[in-house]
């Protein structure tokens, strides 16, 4: 029986001001210790004004451990320099993003569309 049977609540983590090698670990901390088997967590990035690629790299190593307790992540409200950060690093089409945190919770309210190990895979790529 899958942890996804019975569905955990949403929970949301706010994201500092600034994400970079010196915050970075600390941040993957805080989403680390919001996950659990089947957690549904909102990652609010409505703060950040600067992300360097550390911060990116973090949400990576994140949505791996994430895919393997089958829970879901959906980022929301990413503006600025720190939208521009995951744009330029091609995450913005690796991490599910929604524009605000309703679209994130309608979101995780839905089924998953990708499997756990699907997850750090392009979105519409072949092969």
């Amino acid at each position: 029986m899958s942890s996804m049977s019975k569905k955990q609540p949403i929970s949301t983590v706010m994201l500092p001001v600034k994400i970079d090698s010196v915050t970075a670990t600390g941040v993957g901390e805080l989403l680390l210790a919001a996950l659990r088997p089947g957690a549904r967590l909102i990652v609010d990035g409505s703060q950040v004004t600067y992300m360097s690629a550390a911060g990116v790299r973090t949400f990576a190593s994140v949505l791996h451990q994430a895919a393997n307790m089958e829970a879901r992540i959906v980022f929301c409200r990413f503006a600025g320099a720190a939208w521009d950060c995951l744009l330029v690093s091609g995450f913005s089409e690796l991490l599910e993003i929604a524009g605000t945190a309703e679209e994130a919770t309608a979101r995780l309210e839905r089924e998953p569309r990708l499997s756990a190990g699907e997850s750090l895979h392009r979105r519409r790529a072949t092969g």
